[in-house]
């Protein structure tokens, strides 16, 4: 079907009469109605009723005006958002677990600015578990999560699209007054009270296959709280309140200036991929996966 042949529907509509409708959509009457033609060909019915002397409006063409000015409405809008497409002005859905929403995904976003200004982003922080469900149901467009070394990368097919912006570390670390109790070979009593992750959080499994002392509650002989939520954490560890594994890329500013106190150095640090994941088929995240990839700095 011609577009033009719904844009002559409509100011035939209008004049009621083929010469002057011709005359607006400047074309001859006969090759007006010969377009009119083809639309009827196309529908498969007339919409005009043709007499002996006189060519009228058909009733069924005129009482569905409403739905035919709708119809070219929308496809206007479609042609514009289609020629006019910029990715750099676009909103992009994420689906993003609750660590990296605060540990990488600032940097990312600083990042992704640079190449387009007006770009604007829709977290949607929950579980890995929760997340890849909003992603596979097309609520988000993108995924961006954390992924242990050595972990197979999630089981999407080649409708998505996986890069890595890069690495960070989970790494334990003290504050406040716990700072004090780190001795001078840099090991820490394994008494010390911690805020451990629960063991079937994400990072609570990570830490549990590492064995990582004051990791869970299995691997603490002093745990006061249990969470999640790395953001609490960091602020319980800060506070002095107990020994805490984090994202580095959340901590490494108070490490710098001695808020915190490192001790990945005794009681080691995992090493977690920062992963992307996006919907092929939308532009948008494919040029953010262009931007983002191996983009991360890594410490």
């Amino acid at each position: 079907m011609d577009m033009q042949w719904l844009e002559d529907v409509l100011v035939l509509l209008e004049e009621g009469n083929l010469t002057r409708a011709a005359a607006r959509r400047n074309i001859t009457q006969p090759a007006f109605s010969r377009r009119i033609r083809s639309f009827e060909d196309w529908l498969g019915v007339d919409v005009l009723e043709r007499g002996a002397n006189s060519i009228e409006v058909s009733h069924s063409l005129a009482s569905n005006e409403v739905e035919i000015r709708a119809l070219v409405s929308r496809i206007r809008d479609l042609k514009g958002k289609i020629t006019q497409f910029d990715p750099a002005s676009s909103t992009v859905s994420i689906a993003a677990q609750h660590a990296p929403v605060f540990s990488t995904f600032p940097d990312m976003a600083l990042h992704a600015k640079q190449f387009f200004p007006a770009i604007k982003f829709r977290l949607r922080a929950a579980n890995l578990r929760d997340c890849v469900s909003m992603f596979l149901r097309g609520d988000t467009t993108m995924l961006l999560c954390y992924e242990a070394k050595g972990a197979t990368p999630l089981p999407f097919g080649p409708s998505i699209r996986r890069e890595l912006w890069g690495v960070d570390y989970l790494v334990p670390v003290v504050g406040g007054g716990l700072r004090y109790s780190v001795k001078a070979n840099g090991d820490i009593p394994s008494s010390t009270p911690a805020i451990v992750y629960p063991e079937e959080s994400y990072f609570g499994e990570v830490l549990s296959v590492e064995e990582r002392h004051f990791g869970t509650p299995r691997l603490c002989s002093n745990p006061v709280c249990e969470t999640a939520f790395s953001s609490g954490i960091k602020e319980l560890v800060l506070k002095g309140i107990g020994v805490g594994w984090l994202p580095y890329s959340m901590v490494y500013r108070e490490v710098e200036n001695g808020d915190l106190i490192s001790m990945g150095e005794t009681l080691g640090k995992v090493p977690l991929s920062v992963a992307v994941y996006a919907d092929v088929k939308d532009q948008t995240s494919m040029s953010l996966l262009d931007v983002w990839r191996s983009g991360g700095t890594r410490r």
